[in-house]
């Protein structure tokens, strides 16, 4: 059985004291609260993610970033590398969110790179996929998926235990406060499930984590998580908040 991952991207937001105090929060929560089946990721900006890492130090909380590079190191001001997330004992990192794609310019074939750099790390990868409001509303969402799954997935071998977390985040859902309906998204899952069926085996489709990511929070998440192929959310500003992301975690392990 798949778990559920509850991952909070906090985006460019919080201070060092606040970063403290709400993981601080969370972990003498998780001193009452246990669920083997839930797996909470907090993915705070990268001048935190040190200290968030020794403040959730023997506890089952993860830490991740929310970006890296593709290179291992060099003249790339303001970057930061795989390895330097490594040597500080990342969990997880975030790659390909829609909004490294539409301020940034990033595309499929960076996102590849850094794929393969986290995997040759151990750092597992959250890889980010989705359609914007137009490509929707021309019926070309399945058309996208693919494009994008295509583009980071070519020429990749996948083992059957690969740990890889694939989150789907409808571009016009996010920051909007419009949520894809559960029935929408449950199409655009098992799409995506099926997608790895078809390129790669069955147990590889079915091992793969996919998140929803199209603005979470506590009073659609049940719904979302009762669907057959929703594995979790990542969550940008319900997230912030610990009171809220505690009722996430609590409705996840019901």
């Amino acid at each position: 059985m798949r778990k559920i991952y509850i991952a909070g991207n906090w985006k460019m937001n919080k201070t060092s004291a606040e970063t403290t105090t709400f993981l601080n929060e969370l972990v003498q929560f998780n001193q009452n609260w246990q669920s083997d089946q839930v797996v909470q990721i907090i993915c705070p900006p990268f001048l935190y993610l040190e200290s968030a890492k020794k403040t959730v130090l023997n506890s089952n909380i993860f830490i991740g970033a929310q970006n890296c590079s593709d290179q291992n190191n060099g003249a790339y001001t303001g970057e930061i590398s795989v390895q330097m997330l490594k040597d500080i004992q990342m969990d997880y990192c975030i790659i390909g969110h829609s909004e490294r794609r539409q301020f940034y310019g990033e595309t499929d074939t960076l996102i590849q790179k850094k794929y393969l750099k986290l995997k040759e790390s151990n750092i597992k990868a959250i890889i980010c996929i989705g359609e914007t409001l137009s490509e929707r509303e021309a019926n070309r969402t399945f058309d996208i998926i693919d494009t994008q799954l295509s583009g980071i997935f070519k020429e990749i071998h996948l083992e059957e235990t690969e740990s890889l977390l694939i989150a789907y985040e409808p571009v016009w859902a996010i920051g909007t406060g419009k949520t894809a309906t559960p029935e929408q998204a449950q199409e655009v899952h098992q799409y995506i499930r099926n997608w790895f069926n078809d390129r790669y085996n069955k147990e590889i489709a079915e091992n793969i984590a996919i998140l929803y990511g199209g603005s979470v929070k506590p009073d659609n998440i049940k719904e979302l998580l009762a669907c057959a192929d929703i594995d979790g959310g990542l969550i940008g500003g319900a997230a912030l908040d610990i009171e809220s992301y505690k009722k996430m975690l609590m409705t996840a392990g019901e």
